[in-house]
């Protein structure tokens, strides 16, 4: 019976062969698959909520620093004091490329890029104290100096570079960059009792700022790093070195090239005897 239509036995049309049972309930290899992405929505969830937390954190402390500290509108006035205080004139002459450029290659080389704080040099500034691998290169732009030398003269500190840092932001977007090179050029200290760059250009080399020379230049924008140990008079072999110095600066940045950094090595620097001192 049933030999005559092919089919083998229990071959019966509209029959479907019963899937094996695996042991698991319909539906939870889905499930298996789901729970992955959402652990990776809850981490990402979780990621953006820290980084929107620690945002507001940050919006909410430079918002109060802005507060508290001074304004940048009051820097003219403090410097025109201290200008008293010191017996100069205030304000001086405009400060002349032959020094504010020695002086950004040494001191602040992004200065015409950044807005008062210069984050890689905080980042690299942050790592050597952490290894105790010091750099040539400081973490303190011109503006943060010039805000240590209005607003926190002789003060140190976390607390005072953080003031310095904020005011420093004040100083970049209340005043041009060509406005805080003539305010810094006016209250540095370039050593032997010199307060101004008019003072130490007539008290070293006999002639105003206007007049000076590269080297010369160079010379007074590398002795405000450390205007007591760099003295031209008190340590010539000193000041020299750091005259090296701040020439190498000018060609590592590109301001100078290699043969023009070794020409004006080979310059007269040109310090006057101290009876022809003055203008």
């Amino acid at each position: 019976m049933g030999k005559g239509n092919g089919r083998a036995t229990g071959d019966v049309e509209g029959y479907t062969e019963p899937v094996p049972y695996s042991g698991a309930p319909m539906g939870s290899s889905r499930r298996k698959q789901q729970r992955p992405a959402r652990r990776k929505h809850r981490v990402l969830r979780g990621f953006l909520f820290t980084v929107a937390t620690l945002l507001a954190v940050v919006v909410i402390v430079v918002g109060g620093l802005l507060l508290i500290t001074p304004s940048a509108g009051q820097a003219t006035q403090i410097a025109r004091q201290q200008a008293a205080a010191h017996g100069i004139a205030y304000p001086g002459p405009p400060a002349p490329a032959n020094f504010t450029r020695p002086l950004i290659a040494t001191e602040d080389h992004r200065f015409y890029s950044e807005a008062g704080v210069d984050p890689f040099a905080v980042v690299r500034l942050v790592e050597s104290r952490i290894t105790g691998n010091e750099t040539d290169e400081g973490g303190a732009t011109l503006e943060q100096q010039l805000a240590k030398l209005l607003y926190t003269p002789g003060r140190s500190g976390v607390t005072a570079e953080i003031k310095q840092v904020t005011l420093a932001f004040k100083l970049n977007f209340t005043y041009s960059k060509a406005q805080i090179l003539d305010l810094y050029s006016e209250v540095v200290y370039y050593g032997h009792g010199y307060y101004g760059l008019e003072a130490a250009s007539c008290g070293y080399f006999g002639h105003p700022a206007a007049d000076l020379t590269i080297v010369q230049g160079a010379m007074l924008a590398g002795v405000v790093n450390a205007p007591t140990v760099d003295d031209p008079i008190n340590d010539p072999v000193q000041a020299r070195a750091r005259l090296t110095h701040v020439i190498g600066r000018m060609v590592t940045v590109g301001d100078i090239t290699q043969a023009e950094g070794t020409r004006l090595l080979n310059t007269t620097l040109g310090v006057v005897p101290r009876s022809e001192a003055g203008c």
